[in-house]
């Protein structure tokens, strides 16, 4: 099947063609025609398949038909929901993308920034909007965001969002819009509480289904690193002098995490930026920006940019922390292997991350290759890998120190 398969208009196909994309991917092999009929539809697709694509092209299309009808300036006629800026902010840059030889404006609302040029640019009208749920029930509360026109309302990285506490955020959100309305869901997990909201805003839905349960990219060789957590910055070093080259996502847990590794990385003399929730909006797109551009090669993040950074070929991803979610260990070594392409994971794990491990290979239904052959190793089956040697004292018993020193209060 070629996009000229998939009943586009040529506006659309130009784009699409200036792009060099000639076979449209599984994901919107299958969805396109179904949004094109009007249906709501669950997608769940892992990242890196073209999910955003895969429901922008069709809205787009949509919107064309029916864009000269009216004069009394632009409405929202297509809401995208996005549970972060990031993310957000690259849906947008697929809708100019796409919709350049259209007449179809798309605009972008997110919380961190400030919300009067956001105002300005809605009271001018707009086609499309994407919006982060926070930011778009604040703009709703001021009145400066009507709804009632919706045509097409989508759900991006439900479960992400379901993470992130938007759920009930979501629920609102669809009630403000019309009840007519078509509701495309996508999702690249779906857990209970996702089935429980698609059950709740969606009408006999279509389900598309790409992935068989949860599984990693195909493209992504993984390799995991049991290694002492002090000694976890020590064989990042090793690996980047040695191994690991080109361009790098390096995930931490903690933005105290994120910027104590920045700081280690700088003084070794590597080009390196980072984002976490802690940045301005400005600080972070332009982390994102000097990443892109190569002005730096290495970006460490926390996972509040693991779904929202789309870079082309992209080398490797380092988890320097395991994630404590399974599903997002996914997510994150999804940044690197998509479109085809081939890419790197390297995993560090600390005694008191083997659980995490233990919940990623039950959910990816296999094991990771333990690479021992580094300076720092911790043997996978030494009785001191993951519990630390016994004390002395006994377990609840205090030290005769402990004791003589302690003040009693009767």
């Amino acid at each position: 099947m070629q996009f000229t398969d998939l009943k586009l208009n040529k506006p659309i196909l130009k784009a699409v063609s200036e792009k060099n994309y000639t076979e449209p991917t599984a994901i919107q092999k299958k969805a396109i025609p179904l949004i094109l009929e009007k249906k709501d539809v669950i997608a769940s697709a892992q990242t890196g398949t073209g999910k955003t694509a895969a429901f922008a092209l069709p809205i787009l299309q949509l919107l064309f038909d029916k864009q000269d009808s009216g004069k009394k300036g632009k409405k929202i006629r297509a809401l995208i929901v996005s549970p972060t800026r990031e993310l957000a902010l690259q849906i947008q840059e697929n809708f100019n993308t796409y919709g350049k030889y259209t007449n179809l404006k798309s605009s972008v609302v997110y919380g961190g920034t400030s919300i009067e040029p956001q105002i300005e640019t809605l009271s001018k009208g707009v086609d499309v909007l994407i919006a982060t749920p926070g930011r778009l029930l604040d703009l709703h509360k001021q009145e400066c965001v009507r709804l009632n026109q919706v045509e097409t309302l989508v759900l991006d990285e439900a479960d992400l969002m379901l993470d992130m506490g938007f759920i009930d955020d979501v629920k609102k959100i669809n009630r403000l819009c019309p009840k007519t309305k078509q509701v495309l869901l996508f999702s690249a997990t779906m857990p209970a509480k996702i089935d429980e909201l698609a059950l709740d805003v969606l009408k006999d839905p279509a389900i598309v289904k790409i992935t068989k349960g949860s599984s990693t990219a195909s493209g992504v060789n993984q390799k995991l690193y049991y290694v002492h957590k002090p000694k976890k910055i020590e064989l990042c070093l090793h690996l980047l002098r040695n191994t690991i080259k080109g361009d790098i996502l390096i995930f931490r847990r903690t933005k105290f995490g994120v910027e104590k590794l920045e700081k280690s990385l700088q003084k070794n003399g590597y080009k390196v930026d980072s984002i976490h929730g802690d940045k301005t909006q400005a600080a972070r797109e332009d982390a994102l920006n000097k990443f892109k551009s190569k002005e730096v090669n290495i970006l460490i993040a926390t996972d509040v940019a693991s779904r929202g950074i789309d870079i082309q070929n992209l080398d490797a991803v380092i988890n320097f922390d395991i994630p404590n979610i399974a599903e997002t260990y996914i997510h994150r070594i999804g940044r690197t292997g998509r479109a085809g392409n081939t890419g790197n994971a390297f995993s560090f794990c600390s005694r008191d991350e083997k659980v995490y491990i233990t919940g990623i290979q039950k959910l990816i239904k296999k094991d990771i290759p333990v690479e021992k052959e580094h300076p720092y190793p911790i043997e996978k089956d030494s009785p001191n890998m993951f519990f630390r040697k016994d004390n002395k004292n006994k377990k609840n018993r205090k030290s005769a120190n402990s004791k003589k020193n302690k003040k009693r209060w009767y």
